[in-house]
């Protein structure tokens, strides 16, 4: 029931109901609704400023999760990248060093990502510097994983080829040499026999009676069997692939011709004392990439450890070469 207001009239001295006009009733009721618009307002802008609402909480949550989830992974991008690390230098280090391959240069391994704009999809939002540098580092992992994908498809081909090339490097003694007691002269400084003074010596010289048989050290295919060699005699060169070659010199005659393919063990000639010679022996020498090396390397397929030990013991003597 709504309440009726009276007024006092002072003329009259009497109380008088008080009628509203309409057009007051219509004001009384807008102000009352405005005070609500703006009372309404202002809970409202409270309510979203100050506190989450329901929708709010759970969005803040997911994106809290998403971050902890993006450290998580930014995480595990630093262990896999380590781990790729470590596989890298076990390639380089290890199965390429085997197989006597370059190692992959660190520009192809390390090469950045191309086009400038790449991430530019992902900029201009609140997580974007997190998602650029998770991608960044998935990116260059993907890359560099491409590479040792193709690194390896070459060391599994260079594995293919590990039986042909084993077979291909020197690794016997050019003579049979039983007692170890057939080495006159080591690899290095020596006494010229003929000059008497010291001269470099390129290879191993082995003293054996005229016409024992000289052996191929390894697979191959005669590149020379002539005495066109200042000072060698006759001499038979052998190109075993690779970048290896071997020399036998002062041979009494050849048993091979420029061209032939022999396998290791093969008799190519035997031993002689022509060319700048003074007493019948087999002047050994290991070639590789065009630089005479010390053949005292390459007799692991022949000796045991202490026999090893003995054979460098005997070629490191300062004494006079054959040749």
């Amino acid at each position: 029931m709504s309440k009726v207001k009276f007024r006092f009239d002072t003329r009259t001295l009497q109380y008088e109901k008080v009628e509203l006009k309409l057009w007051d009733k219509f004001k009384k009721l807008l102000g009352y609704l405005l005070t609500g618009i703006v009372f309404s307002i202002i809970v409202i802008w409270v309510a979203y400023t100050f506190f989450d609402s329901p929708k709010e909480k759970q969005l803040r949550r997911e994106i809290s999760f998403m971050k902890m989830q993006y450290d998580e992974l930014n995480d595990q991008l630093d262990k896999d990248a380590d781990v790729l690390k470590g596989l890298q230098e076990k390639d380089d280090d290890i199965y390429r060093v085997i197989f006597e391959a370059e190692p992959i240069p660190e520009s192809e391994r390390q090469a950045g990502i191309g086009g400038v704009n790449r991430y530019q999809k992902l900029e201009n939002y609140s997580s974007s510097a997190l998602v650029i540098e998770t991608t960044k580092k998935l990116d260059k992992i993907s890359k560099q994983l491409v590479v040792q994908s193709k690194s390896f498809d070459d060391v599994i081909q260079l594995a293919k080829n590990k039986e042909r090339m084993l077979a291909s490097i020197p690794a016997i003694q050019p003579i049979s040499n039983k007692k170890l007691k057939r080495i006159a002269s080591g690899f290095g400084w020596r006494i010229h026999p003929i000059y008497k003074i010291k001269r470099f010596h390129t290879g191993i010289d082995f003293s054996a009676p005229r016409g024992t048989e000289i052996y191929a050290t390894g697979d191959g295919v005669v590149k020379e069997a002539d005495a066109k060699l200042s000072g060698y005699g006759n001499h038979v060169l052998i190109d075993h692939g690779y970048g290896y070659e071997t020399l036998y010199g002062h041979m009494s005659k050849f048993n091979v011709k420029v061209g032939q393919k022999v396998k290791r063990g093969d008799v190519i000639g035997y031993v002689g004392s022509t060319g700048t010679s003074t007493a019948p022996h087999c002047h050994y020498e290991v070639i590789k990439n065009g630089k005479k090396i010390n053949p005292i390397n390459f007799f692991f397929k022949d000796l045991s450890p202490d026999e090893y030990e003995k054979v460098i013991e005997l070629s490191s003597r300062s004494n006079q070469s054959f040749d």
